[in-house]
C-alpha cells in the first residue's frame, strides 16, 4: 500500500526513570530510529548516549557518544525535536539518558538485524525466508566427502546448513566436547592429506556461490575438554571443597553399591559435609576462656558492636570456620573475674556456638535432601526411564581410598586437578553463574551435568584470566571469517559478559553475523536480555514442545506474522516492543526422535505446519529420512547417506528424493521461501478438528498435495556404518494442479457471502494420516482489479483538494455534531481516533471493524453526509463515495484495512505536532451551522458569506462562529459566549465585528444567543473583546483599519428591541462608548428578569452595577448574586469624567500598592493584616464585599501579568509566581483556588457556574521588564515541561481537544466539556509567544 521505497521510520518516546533493559526492540537496516521525548521529560535537558557508532566509524562496545538533538521545524520547540540513528549496522546497541549533570535516568537496547545474501549476485536472504538443516559435522566423514552428503541439504530445498563444532573433539567424543577450539579435527582429513581451515572456507564460499547456501556453525564458550587451568578447580574456587568431598564419597557409594558389598559395609559413617561450614566448638570456647583469664577487653572498632560474628573459612577447610573474638568478648562478659562467672561465660558462648553449628546443620541438610533427590532423578533417567541416557555400569576400579582422596586437598599441586564440569539447572536464575562463591548448585547435586568438560572460569574480564580470553576470541575471530553466522550452545549457561565481548569480536571480522541461539530461562523477559545484549538474531524454537497440533498451530501463530486483514501501518510509526525473531525447528539435534514418541505419520504434517510460520524454519538432519532414533550427539559414529538422485530407496548409503519425505520437504521450504520472498506475512491458523490444523498465509491451484504412504521396500534395519532411515515409507506428492485433478479433495459447490466474496467448498477424500496440502488462493478477478484501482488511487492521491477547504469546511468534514453513541464526533475524526487505536495492535475484533465487515453503512455514511453539499466539501465526498464504491467489492474481510487506508490523513502539514494537534482543535470551534450563531454584520462589509439558509431558503449570511466548548456548547443558542469567543480567539474579525453590534450598556453580550436572546451579566467579557481587538490591531498588517470598519447596531440604545441591520457606525465609536460608559457608571436591571431566564439566579442577581474608581482606575462592580466576572467580587461605584492617560496612570501607581501582599508587619499599604494568610502574592481583588475574599490566592493575577507586566514589580511578580506555581500548577491547569483555603474543594459538580480556564503559567511576557538570560532559559525549560502534559493529553484524547477544567489531581471531570474552545487558545498563544 504504502511506496516500497518509502524510509521506513520508528519513534522511540523516552520517559524518566524508564529502564528498558528487558525490553526488546528489533529494527532493520535501513531503519531511521528518532528518540523522543516523553512528557516527564519534554522541557528538561536531556543527555542521550549510545553505542551505536557515528558514520564512518567502528564499534566499539562500552564507547558512547552523545546524540545532538535536531529540531524539524527550525523553532524553539522541544514536542518534535528528536535524536536520530540511520540504522546500517547490524549488532546490538546500548543507549542511556540522563537529566542535567545527574546520573542515568533511562536506558535501553536496540537489536538490529544483519542483512544476510546469496549466490553469485549477493542476493538478500529475509530472516524469514531461511530454511535450515542440523548436521552432526563428525557424521560427514573426510572433508572430500561433505559436498555429496551435504547436497542432500540442497536437494530438499534448504537454503542454511548448521555445522556442530568442526574443532578436535575430548575423549567422550561429544560433540560440543572441544579439546581444541583452534584446530581443524584431523578427523576429517583422509589418509595422506591434511586438510585445514583454509578447506573449509573454500567449500562455504561455494555453497554460497553455487548453490545459494549459507553456513553456520557452534561456538562454545562456557565447557571445554581441556585447559584444566582455566576452569574451577579446589584451589581458586574452595568454596566447591565441601560440593567435591560429597562427591567423592558418592563414587566411593556408588562402587561399593555396585560391588555388592553395599549391606555389609553401609556409607562412611566419618563424612560429614557440614564440617566445612561449621565452628570447632571446642576449641573455640578453649580460646575464648583464656582471653578471659587474662583480662582481655575487645576492640570494639573491629567488632561493629552487631552480636557474635561467624568467619568462613576462605579455604572451607574441615571446622576450619572461626569466630571473631571481639564479638565474642564483646557479646559475652563474665559479671566478674571469678572461675565461676567465667565459666557461666564460656557455657552461654558454647550454647550459641552449637546453636550456630545447629543452623548450619540445618541447612546442609536441606542440601542433603535436595542432592538425593537429584541423585535419584539421575540414576532413573540414566539407567530406568525408556527416554534416559543408559549409561555405562558402575565398575570397581583402583581409586584411592577416600581418607586418601581428602588428604590431596592439601595438596594444591594435585588439587588443582579437581575441575567441576559444567552442565545446566533447572530452573536456575540463567544472569548468575552457578560455579561462583554463593550458589550450592554442585553441594545439592542440582546440576544436570556434562562429565566429559569443565566448566571454564572467565572471572569478571581479561585480566583475571588473560590466556583464556585472548585463546577464545582467537577462536571466535576464526569461526567468524569463515561463517556466515554462529549458534550459542548453551546460551543460558554461558557467562553473559563473555558472549559480549566475543560477539562484538566477532562483529568486527563480519558485520551482518547471524546469530541464533539456544534458551532455556523460562521466562521472555529474561531471554530478552540476552537477546538484547547480544544482539542475537533468533531464538531456537521447538515445535516438539508441542503437545498437540492444537498448541503447534498456536506456535506458529506466535512466531510470526500479522492477522489476515491487518491494517496497513504508516512508515513512520511508534517503535513498539516485539518478541524474539524465531528459527522454528521441527526438531533439533536435541530432542528426542518424534517416531518413537508419535508416529511415523506425524513427520510430514508437523513439518507442514512449521513450514508456514512466518519465521525461519528448519530441522535436523535424519527427520527427513525418517530415522527412527535420536541421533546422540555424544554416541553416534556412523555417517550420513549421500545424494544420489538415482538411488534405491533401501540403499542405506544414498539418499533420493523417494527417501522418507524428502520430496515433502522439499515442497514446504520452496513454499516457505516462496511465501516469505513475496511478503505474505499475515498468518490465519485455524483448528479444524482435533487432527487437522489449516493455516492460511496471504497469498486456483494446488500447489502440491502429499501424503505419506507405505511401500514395499523392506522393514527398517539399522545399518553399523550408515545413518539410515525407514525405507517402508515415502511420500506421494503432485505439484500444480487444477483442483479437479487432486486426489486428495475434490471440489464442492461454489456459494456467494457477497457481491465479491464466493466460498469454495472441498471435500476430503484421501486426506489420510500423515497428510498435507497446500492451496494458492487468489481473489475474485473483479476483486483483484478493485483492488489494484484502491491502492492506485491511495498512492496517487493528491493534497490539492484538501487544499481548497476553508477552515469551516474542514470543522464539517471531520468533526460536526457529536451524534453516535460510540463516536465523539459525527465527522471523520470520531473515525480517526478509534482506528488509531486500533490500527497499533491490529485490532480486528473490534466492533467498527465487525460494523465494516457486516455491511456498507459506515462506508456509505462517511460519504454521503457530504456529497450534498457545496464546493470543495461536495467533491471530497465524491472522492470518498469512488473509493467506497470501490471498497465495497473487495472481501469483507480486507475492507477494514482499506478503509483506514482511505481515511488516514494529515490535514495540517506546517509547525510542530503540538500545533497541529492544536491547530486541529481550533478547527473543532469554529464552523457554520444550520442557523446562523452570529448577528447580522453591516452589509456594507466586503467578503462575507453568504448562502441560502437550509431551513428559510432565503439568503443569509453564514460567517463563522465559535463555539465554547464540546459537547455542552455545539450549537443552538448557547453556542456562542462572549467571555469565551475572545479569550479563545486572536483576531477573527467577524466575530469581533458581530458582537460590537451587539453592545448594550457599554457591555458586550455573555451568552449571545444569537443577539436576540443576549444576556448582558458579564463585566469581563467587553475587556476581553478589547484585549482582542488589541491583537488584531498591533498583529495583522494594517490591523489599525480594523477600528474604520462599520458595526451595525442591533441595539442603537439600551432599551430598545432588536434591530435589523441599518444604519453604521465605525468600530472606534463602539469602542468609545464602551469605554466611556464604565466611566458614567453602568447600572441596570436584566430584561425578562426572573426565573425564564435563569431559575438558579436570586432576584439580586439580576441587578447589573458596574463603575470605575476615580482614585485607583479599577473598574468595580456586581454583588455577591450575580457573576459579573468569571470570579466574582463587589465593589462601589463613583461617576466621574477622566482621560485615558489619567486613567492609565491612576491604574499604574495604584496597582501594586493596592494588590501586593508582602505579609510584612509594618507594611504602610496593608490595611487588614489580620485577614494575610499567604505571602507574596498578588490579591484576587480589592474591596471585595467580604473583605476576606480579596486575600484568597487565585491564577487572576497571573493573566494580568500577560496583557500589563508593566503594572508588576518584576522582584514581586518572581515571589508570587514561585508560590503560585507551589500551591496552584495542576495537571493541564491552574487550580481556580488555594488548596489551603477553607472554602476550596478540588471537585467540580455543576456543569455550567464554575469553569476551570487553562493556564500555562503566563511565564511568558510581551513586553516590560526584561528578565535575566538564565532566569529566562529556566522558565521556558519550566513552561516547556508543563506543557509537554497538554501535548500527551490530546494525543491520547479521543476528542482531540483540551478538557474545559478537570478535577483535583487532573481526574477527569463527567460535568466538564470534552474540548474547551479557551484551553486550545491558551496553549497557541504560549507556543505563538516562545
Amino acid at each position: 500500500m504504502l511506496p516500497h521505497n518509502m524510509t521506513q521510520i520508528r519513534v522511540l518516546r523516552l520517559n524518566n526513570q524508564e529502564n528498558l533493559d528487558r525490553t526488546l526492540f528489533r529494527l532493520e537496516q535501513g531503519f531511521q530510529l528518532q528518540f523522543r521525548l516523553g512528557p516527564s521529560l519534554q522541557g528538561r535537558k536531556v543527555s542521550l548516549h549510545t553505542d551505536y557508532p557515528a558514520p564512518g566509524e567502528g564499534f566499539e562496545r562500552n564507547s558512547f557518544r552523545v546524540l545532538d538533538w535536531v529540531n524539524p521545524t527550525g523553532r524553539a520547540t522541544v514536542w518534535d525535536q528528536f535524536c536520530c540513528l540511520d540504522l546500517q549496522l547490524a549488532g546490538s546497541f546500548h543507549f542511556h539518558y540522563s537529566l542535567g549533570d545527574g546520573g542515568r535516568c533511562g536506558g535501553g537496547y536496540l537489536v538490529v538485524d544483519p542483512v544476510l545474501r546469496v549466490g553469485p549476485g549477493d542476493q538478500v536472504l529475509p530472516l524469514d525466508c531461511i530454511t535450515i538443516q542440523t548436521y552432526l559435522a563428525k557424521c560427514l566423514g573426510t572433508l572430500d566427502q561433505w559436498p555429496r552428503r551435504l547436497q542432500v541439504a540442497k536437494e530438499t530445498g534448504y537454503n542454511m546448513v548448521h555445522f556442530t563444532p568442526l574443532q578436535t573433539l575430548g575423549e567422550s567424543r561429544s560433540c560440543y566436547s572441544l579439546a581444541d577450539q583452534l584446530t581443524f579435527n584431523p578427523e576429517f582429513s583422509p589418509e595422506g592429506r591434511s586438510y585445514g581451515w583454509k578447506d573449509v572456507g573454500q567449500l562455504v564460499e561455494k555453497m554460497k556461490r553455487e548453490w545459494n547456501m549459507l553456513s553456520i556453525t557452534d561456538v562454545v564458550y562456557n565447557h571445554t575438554a581441556d585447559h584444566p587451568e582455566c576452569g574451577y578447580n579446589l584451589v581458586n574456587s574452595p568454596h566447591l571443597r565441601p560440593s567435591w568431598v560429597l562427591d567423592r564419597a558418592l563414587t566411593h557409594l556408588s562402587v561399593s553399591m555396585a560391588s555388592g558389598r553395599y549391606v555389609d559395609k553401609g556409607l562412611p559413617a566419618d563424612v560429614t559435609g557440614e564440617a566445612h561450614i561449621t565452628v570447632n566448638v571446642k576449641n573455640t570456647v578453649e580460646r575464648f576462656r583464656a582471653l578471659l583469664d587474662k583480662d582481655t577487653k575487645p576492640d570494639h572498632n573491629k567488632s561493629g558492636g552487631k552480636g557474635l560474628k561467624i568467619i568462613q573459612d576462605p579455604s572451607y577447610r574441615r571446622y576450619g570456620n572461626t569466630v571473631d573474638m571481639d564479638s565474642a568478648l564483646e557479646t559475652f562478659v563474665p559479671q566478674s573475674s571469678a572461675p565461676q562467672h567465667i565459666q557461666d561465660c564460656c557455657d552461654s558462648l558454647k550454647q550459641r556456638l552449637n546453636e550456630v553449628n545447629g543452623q548450619q546443620y540445618h541447612i546442609v541438610h536441606q542440601h542433603q535432601e535436595q542432592a538425593a533427590n537429584c541423585i535419584v532423578g539421575t540414576v532413573v533417567y540414566e539407567r530406568l526411564a525408556d527416554h534416559g541416557y543408559f549409561t555405562f555400569p558402575c565398575k570397581e576400579e583402583e581409586v584411592l581410598t577416600l581418607d586418601q582422596e581428602l588428604q590431596l586437598l592439601e595438596d594444591p599441586s594435585r588439587a588443582c586437578h579437581f575441575l567441576a564440569h559444567n552442565g545446566w539447572v533447572m530452573g536456575d536464575d540463567p544472569l548468575r553463574n552457578f560455579a561462583e562463591p554463593g550458589s550450592s548448585v554442585y553441594l545439592r547435586r542440582e546440576l544436570v551435568c556434562w562429565g566429559d568438560s569443565v566448566k571454564l572460569r572467565y572471572g569478571s574480564g581479561p585480566l583475571d584470566c588473560p590466556y583464556l580470553w585472548s585463546h577464545m576470541q582467537q577462536y571466535t575471530e576464526t569461526t567468524a571469517r569463515l561463517f556466515h553466522g554462529v549458534r550459542l550452545d548453551n546460551c543460558h549457561s554461558t557467562p553473559i559478559h563473555v558472549a559480549e565481548t566475543m560477539l562484538a569480536a566477532a562483529r568486527a571480522v563480519r558485520p551482518d553475523l547471524y546469530v541464533i541461539a539456544e534458551l532455556f530461562t523460562g521466562s521472555e523477559q529474561l531471554d530478552n536480555v540476552f537477546v538484547n545484549r547480544l544482539g542475537i538474531s533468533s531464538l531456537v524454537r521447538e515445535a516438539m514442545s508441542a503437545a498437540d497440533s492444537h498448541e503447534e498451530g498456536r506456535l506458529v501463530y506466535r512466531y510470526g506474522g500479522q492477522p489476515v486483514g491487518a491494517f496497513v501501518q504508516p512508515s513512520l510509526r511508534p517503535l513498539v516492543p516485539s518478541i524474539a525473531h524465531a528459527m522454528f525447528l521441527d526438531i533439533t539435534h536435541d530432542n528426542q526422535c518424534p517416531i518413537q514418541l508419535r508416529s511415523v505419520l506425524d513427520a510430514l504434517p508437523s513439518a507442514a505446519v512449521v513450514s508456514m510460520a512466518c519465521c525461519a524454519t528448519g530441522s535436523t538432519r535424519g527427520y527427513d529420512e525418517l530415522v527412527p532414533h535420536q541421533i546422540s550427539v555424544v554416541t553416534e559414529e556412523r555417517v550420513y547417506p549421500s545424494w544420489q538422485p538415482a538411488a534405491l530407496p533401501s540403499s542405506p548409503g544414498e539418499t533420493c528424493p523417494e527417501t522418507g519425505i524428502t520430496a515433502g520437504k522439499r515442497a514446504l521450504n520452496l513454499l516457505h521461501q516462496d511465501l516469505a520472498a513475496r511478503g505474505f506475512i499475515q498468518v490465519y491458523v485455524d483448528q479444524v478438528d482435533a487432527d487437522i490444523v489449516a493455516v492460511t498465509r496471504k497469498i486456483e491451484e494446488v500447489v502440491f498435495e502429499a501424503r505419506m504412504v507405505e511401500r514395499h521396500a523392506g522393514s527398517y534395519k539399522r545399518d553399523d556404518n550408515v545413518i539410515n532411515g525407514m525405507p517402508e515409507y515415502t511420500v506421494e506428492i503432485k505439484e500444480h494442479l487444477a483442483l479437479e485433478d487432486s486426489t486428495l479433495v475434490k471440489p464442492g459447490v461454489v456459494t456467494s457471502k457477497g457481491r465479491s466474496e464466493f466460498i469454495q467448498e472441498i471435500t476430503f477424500q484421501k486426506l489420510t494420516p500423515g497428510s498435507a496440502i497446500a492451496f494458492r488462493v487468489s481473489l475474485d478477478p473483479r476483486a483483484q482489479q478493485v483492488v489494484g484501482v484502491l491502492r492506485f488511487y491511495l498512492t496517487q492521491f493528491s493534497p490539492k483538494l484538501m487544499s481548497q477547504l476553508t477552515l469551516s469546511d474542514l470543522n464539517i468534514l471531520l468533526y460536526m455534531v457529536p451524534g453516535w453513541e460510540k463516536f465523539r464526533y459525527a465527522g471523520l475524526q470520531g473515525l480517526i481516533s478509534v482506528l488509531a487505536e486500533i490500527r497499533p495492535n491490529n485490532d480486528l475484533g473490534h466492533p467498527v471493524c465487525g460494523n465494516l465487515r457486516q455491511g456498507d453503512w459506515l462506508l456509505d455514511y462517511v460519504s454521503n453526509r457530504l456529497v450534498q453539499r457545496e464546493g470543495p466539501l461536495a467533491q471530497v465526498g465524491q472522492w470518498l463515495a469512488s473509493m467506497c464504491g470501490y471498497l465495497k467489492l473487495v472481501p469483507r474481510y480486507l475492507i477494514p484495512c482499506y478503509f483506514d487506508a482511505i481515511l488516514v490523513g494529515a490535514f495540517v502539514q506546517e509547525g510542530s505536532s503540538l500545533v497541529r494537534l492544536l491547530a486541529l482543535g481550533s478547527v473543532q470551534m469554529c464552523g457554520v451551522g444550520r442557523f446562523p450563531a452570529l448577528p447580522p454584520l453591516s452589509s456594507t462589509l466586503q467578503d462575507v458569506p453568504y448562502r441560502l439558509g437550509p431551513i428559510t431558503g432565503q439568503k443569509e449570511q453564514c460567517c463563522v462562529s465559535l463555539a465554547a466548548g464540546l459537547p455542552h456548547f455545539s450549537s443552538g443558542i448557547f453556542r456562542c459566549w462572549g467571555r469565551d469567543s475572545f479569550i479563545a480567539l486572536r483576531g477573527l474579525i467577524n466575530i469581533i465585528l458581530a458582537f460590537a453590534g451587539t453592545l448594550r450598556h457599554g457591555l458586550i453580550p455573555n451568552l449571545l444567543g444569537e443577539g436576540r436572546a443576549a444576556r448582558y451579566n458579564c463585566r469581563d467579557a467587553v475587556w476581553w473583546w478589547l484585549q482582542c481587538v488589541q491583537d488584531y490591531v498591533t498583529q495583522v498588517p494594517q490591523g489599525l483599519d480594523i477600528l474604520l470598519c462599520p458595526v451595525s447596531r442591533m441595539y442603537p440604545t439600551d432599551d430598545c428591541e432588536p434591530c435589523s441591520p441599518g444604519e453604521d457606525q465605525p468600530l472606534h465609536d463602539v469602542i468609545q462608548e464602551a469605554l466611556q460608559r464604565h466611566l458614567q457608571g453602568i447600572s441596570f436591571r436584566e430584561r425578562g428578569a426572573g426565573p425564564q431566564i435563569d431559575r438558579m439566579m436570586r432576584d439580586e442577581g439580576f441587578n447589573v452595577v458596574v463603575a470605575v474608581d476615580p482614585k485607583t482606575g479599577f473598574v468595580t462592580g456586581g454583588n455577591r448574586f450575580n457573576c459579573g466576572t468569571w470570579m466574582d467580587k463587589m465593589g462601589e461605584s463613583v461617576e466621574e469624567f477622566i482621560s485615558y492617560s489619567k486613567w492609565n496612570q491612576n491604574i499604574q501607581q495604584a496597582f501594586e500598592t493596592s494588590f501586593w501582599v508582602s505579609g510584612e508587619a509594618d507594611d504602610p499599604s496593608e490595611t487588614r493584616p489580620d485577614l494575610v494568610h499567604k505571602h507574596h502574592i498578588y490579591k484576587d481583588s480589592v474591596g471585595a464585599s467580604s473583605a476576606w475574599c480579596d486575600y484568597q490566592l487565585r491564577p487572576n493575577f497571573t493573566i494580568a501579568m500577560v496583557v500589563a507586566p508593566e503594572l508588576f514589580d518584576l522582584d514581586h511578580a518572581w515571589k508570587a509566581l514561585e508560590v503560585t506555581e507551589k500551591k496552584l500548577l495542576g495537571t493541564l491547569g491552574m487550580k481556580t483556588l488555594d488548596p489551603d483555603d477553607m472554602v476550596y474543594c478540588g471537585n467540580y459538580d455543576n456543569a455550567l457556574d464554575n469553569d476551570n480556564y487553562n493556564l500555562a503559567k503566563g511565564f511568558n511576557y510581551h513586553q516590560g521588564p526584561k528578565l535575566g538570560e538564565e532566569e529566562y532559559q529556566s522558565t521556558v525549560r519550566l513552561v516547556k515541561h508543563f506543557l509537554s502534559r497538554h501535548y500527551t493529553h490530546l494525543e491520547r484524547s479521543p476528542w482531540k481537544g483540551l478538557p474545559e477544567l478537570t478535577n483535583e489531581d487532573g481526574q477527569f471531570c463527567p460535568f466538564s466539556c470534552e474540548t474547551q474552545a479557551w484551553s486550545v487558545a491558551t496553549i497557541m498563544e504560549v507556543l505563538y509567544d516562545l
